[in-house]
């Protein structure tokens, strides 16, 4: 008896798909018209340190309805949240081009039975890449629809096999001011940290992110290697992470120790629940026409696959 695999909420037919192709080819017709620079096209990190894997295969599965439009690269990887660099969105481009991420390895500790230090193009050789389209929703109001590439953290997690008494896990990125500018401002508690729940480190829209468009992280994305949560709001998803924790204890996260009023643990998106400062019902999708306004989806559309996660615990609270 033929088995038939229901359709998850974000996905299509492959038919109905935006192929890559074709993706790449109205770009080509678009440089080929002076509407788009040559720097938009070529790879824009030649300093990562992440460079296995490529080209990737997008994973049919993860696609979003076709009225979902993939953002513009320009505008991917040209408008971007990194403090480490700059409070300026089109200025990190510029502030990252020359920080070096090679050689990077993540160094894995705490509650495993198999801590353990690797270069991050080992950990592609052993995983493989995808490509998976998701939503991005930046908890400033504004997303994207992004093309990442990379693999499910659940492979790595099982591969250090985590003791039972381990509950979460938490995320470091690096800590150098002397490449990063905006980590001398030590008002901020440097290095940035993020953290999850063990199931939803273990869950499989769960991304270790290492390239975008087809291609190796450019520095201002987060190079050389990010988290990718596609239900919460962008500032769980670290960037340029160096070591990964396992604890029986809720870890601390860096806005959440700045403004825990205004940054929760959880940070699920939640258009019923707003920022104090600002609406969350709605969203600017970024290089749409005029930036328009669009609604936003309880737990960015992703919904179905992760509610589950959060039965039983009041969401304005643990917001």
């Amino acid at each position: 008896m033929t088995h038939i695999r229901p359709r998850k909420s974000w996905e299509i037919p492959e038919s109905l798909a935006t192929d890559e192709a074709d993706f790449w080819n109205r770009r080509t017709f678009l440089k080929g018209a002076g509407l788009l620079s040559t720097s938009l096209l070529l790879n824009q990190s030649p300093l990562s340190a992440a460079t296995a894997g490529f080209p990737t295969q997008r994973n049919p599965k993860y696609n979003l309805i076709e009225a979902e439009k993939i953002t513009e690269e320009k505008y991917v990887t040209g408008y971007n949240n990194f403090y480490e660099f700059s409070f300026d969105k089109e200025d990190v481009k510029d502030k990252a081009k020359h920080w070096k991420t090679e050689p990077w390895s993540i160094e894995i500790s705490g509650m495993v039975q198999k801590p353990l230090t690797l270069d991050v193009n080992e950990l592609i050789s052993e995983f493989g890449i995808e490509q998976r389209v998701y939503r991005f929703r930046c908890v400033e109001a504004w997303s994207m629809v992004v093309p990442w590439d990379g693999f499910p953290l659940k492979k790595l997690i099982e591969k250090v096999q985590p003791l039972s008494s381990a509950k979460f896990v938490k995320f470091i990125s690096f800590d150098d001011p002397e490449e990063a500018p905006g980590m001398k401002n030590r008002s901020y508690p440097w290095p940035y940290k993020e953290g999850l729940r063990m199931d939803e480190a273990l869950h499989e829209l769960t991304l270790m992110v290492t390239g975008v468009f087809g291609k190796p992280l450019p520095n201002q994305n987060g190079a050389p290697v990010r988290l990718m949560v596609p239900w919460k709001y962008g500032f769980k998803s670290i960037k340029s992470i160096q070591k990964i924790e396992f604890a029986d204890q809720q870890p601390r996260s860096l806005w959440n120790e700045l403004a825990p009023q205004e940054y929760g643990f959880y940070a699920n998106v939640n258009p019923e629940v707003d920022h104090p400062r600002w609406s969350q019902a709605k969203e600017r999708r970024i290089g749409s026409w005029f930036f328009q306004k669009i609604p936003t989806q309880s737990f960015n559309g992703y919904a179905e696959e992760v509610a589950s996660l959060y039965k039983g615990m009041d969401l304005k609270k643990n917001y």
